[in-house]
């Protein structure tokens, strides 16, 4: 094999499922659960021989991470935009361990490089402190704060049904391995200690295409009282109706504990 021709094979294929694989020997499985699936993202893997349409919006997402200790989590940065037909593009992921002022930035960089419309960050762990982050670098830039009222999975599931969605609602512009990795390992029942990650990336891509293509839905704010509500009710029946321990049989050592407890009045 020629050096040029494998560069041109490196180019075509490095950071897809099939260059991680045959390239880098990496083994790359599918998760059960998850809400992403390796051979979907690689479907809509944006073809490198052709312009992506023009966009009609473009945001940059972030989801800063609570501290920049060298054990922090990354903080997401997500570049996504929109065409007139409502098609959906991540255009570029720069996520990564940065100081405050460093993902304000790198963020405020990709605002201007990218003539975005907007900035879109999560702000319950930092407050106004994401908002005077960014103003410092650029006081002029569009934000909008946005809130994390209800549980990762539940804010992830109607992004990831765009994914689903035939021929294409939303296509990746380049490979993106760890981003992809997070999404494909993302689950309906995701914890993240026992994952062993933050999903950072996938965070930062939710606000994206929240902000972009999800259609908020009509009394949405009552639909989420009304199921909390529900929530609440179904866990205090399950509370009421928990059996009560059965007693200890006689000649047992828990048996044998309990008298002696009587006895002394404890």
């Amino acid at each position: 094999m020629t050096p040029a021709f494998l560069a041109q094979i490196v180019k075509r294929y490095e950071g897809t499922r099939l260059g991680r694989q045959e390239l880098n020997a990496e083994v790359l499985e599918d998760v059960p659960g998850a809400l992403w699936n390796r051979k979907r993202l690689e479907e809509l893997r944006w073809p490198h021989f052709k312009a992506v349409p023009e966009l009609v919006r473009i945001v940059v997402a972030i989801d800063p991470a609570a501290s920049s200790n060298e054990d922090a989590d990354e903080t997401g940065i997500i570049l996504a935009g929109k065409d007139a037909n409502g098609t959906g593009y991540v255009l570029g992921d720069y996520s990564g361990r940065y100081t405050p002022t460093q993902w304000a930035g790198h963020a405020i960089a990709l605002y201007r490089e990218h003539k975005a419309d907007r900035i879109v960050a999560e702000v319950n762990n930092g407050g106004e402190m994401v908002e005077n982050t960014l103003r410092m670098v650029d006081r002029n830039v569009a934000f909008t704060a946005v809130h994390a009222s209800r549980g990762k999975v539940i804010r992830a599931e109607p992004v990831a049904a765009l994914y689903e969605q035939r021929p294409g609602r939303v296509w990746h512009v380049g490979s993106f391995p760890r981003l992809e990795d997070q999404m494909c390992g993302f689950t309906t029942d995701f914890d993240r200690k026992t994952a062993g990650f933050s999903p950072d990336r996938v965070d930062a891509l939710v606000w994206a295409f929240t902000d972009l293509l999800v259609e908020p839905m009509a009394s949405e704010g009552l639909f989420e009282l009304y199921r909390r509500e529900h929530a609440a009710k179904l866990a205090a029946k399950a509370e009421r109706e928990k059996k009560p321990p059965s007693p200890p049989q006689p000649g047992s050592m828990e048996w044998f504990e309990m008298m002696k407890k009587k006895q002394t009045g404890e």
